[in-house]
């Protein structure tokens, strides 16, 4: 099949929805796809539009729909979508309301749309290759945050969860990702004029990254809103455990009895939470083994059949 695949994040971006597009794309053609990745549908002849985010690629979705009214049309829901957008937007809604099929990044996803959405919308989970765990530093115990500094992933509750732990906490914490406004940066700077056991450090290239997590001895997902996040399944893959805001799109990939959440913006809550992985061995493997337990979600071959059974039902 020929496959216009949408996604409103630019080519250059890192972003979350930009990834998956573009692995999306890989996978497509490895399963003998042409596929065309576009920001907007260029109105070239496609026999299926598979669109990211409800309400930004909603022109793409309504010129396809309307030039091509009986073929298939799949939308991916993500983040802002899922918990903001389809609850206020115009635009969101009807994009949802025109597609064939709908997908979701996680189980939770379902719980948020209506019945008559649910019945055909589909739980295909984030993956990324296997990730070589690298040593941790020796001189400290060394906790990251990754994703770009922006209101929805609540970018500093890490940063200010420092000056509740103990005198004798190790912790160091480590920030990744690019400043979405000035004001984000000069408010990471503030904090490392402020906390010396916080440093930002920008946006870095994405191999960097993912060795920087795997030195890792926890990583850190803040969010306030998510739709089932990359940085959760690189993590997953890396070996490194996660401590998540107790929110539904971290609940969905990583399961409702993990013990590693805490309330959304509560940094006291969330040093505790930091402060007993650090301190409490039997509590560390426990985070391990429940991240263990769900990497099997996040596996490449899982997603790539995902994919290919939801095209089976379109053909």
């Amino acid at each position: 099949m020929n496959i216009a695949l949408i996604t409103p994040a630019r080519p250059a971006a890192r972003s979350g929805n930009r990834n998956t597009a573009m692995r999306w794309a890989r996978l497509l053609r490895e399963l003998g796809h042409r596929v065309s990745v576009q920001m907007s549908w260029n109105d070239k002849r496609a026999d299926v539009m598979i669109a990211l985010h409800a309400r930004r690629s909603h022109d793409s979705v309504v010129r396809f729909a309307k030039a091509h009214p009986a073929r298939p049309l799949v939308l991916a829901l993500t983040g802002t979508d899922l918990y903001r957008d389809i609850r206020i937007d115009a635009d969101a809604k009807r994009s949802m309301q025109l597609a064939t099929r709908l997908i979701v990044l996680q189980e939770m996803g379902l719980a948020e749309l209506a019945s008559g959405l649910r019945r055909k919308t589909r739980v295909i989970y984030q993956s990324t290759r296997p990730i070589a765990r690298v040593p941790p530093l020796k001189s400290c115990f060394e906790v990251c945050i990754s994703g770009h500094l922006r209101e929805e992933k609540d970018p500093f509750r890490l940063a200010a969860a420092l000056e509740y732990l103990p005198l004798e906490s190790r912790i160091r914490a480590i920030q990744m990702g690019a400043a979405m406004s000035r004001d984000m940066a000069a408010t990471a700077r503030g904090w490392m004029r402020r906390e010396p056991r916080y440093r930002w450090v920008g946006e870095l290239p994405h191999g960097v990254s993912l060795r920087r997590l795997a030195r890792s001895r926890l990583m850190v997902i803040s969010s306030r809103m998510e739709g089932g996040a990359n940085v959760v399944t690189e993590a997953l893959a890396a070996r490194v455990p996660v401590i998540a805001s107790k929110i539904s799109g971290n609940v969905g990939m990583l399961g409702a009895d993990y013990a590693g959440y805490y309330p959304l913006g509560n940094e006291r809550a969330l040093a505790r939470v930091l402060w007993r992985a650090e301190s409490d061995p039997e509590f560390y493997r426990k985070l391990k083994r429940q991240c263990a337990a769900r990497r099997r979600l996040v596996s490449r071959k899982r997603e790539k059949q995902g994919l290919k059974q939801l095209l089976a039902e379109l053909d």
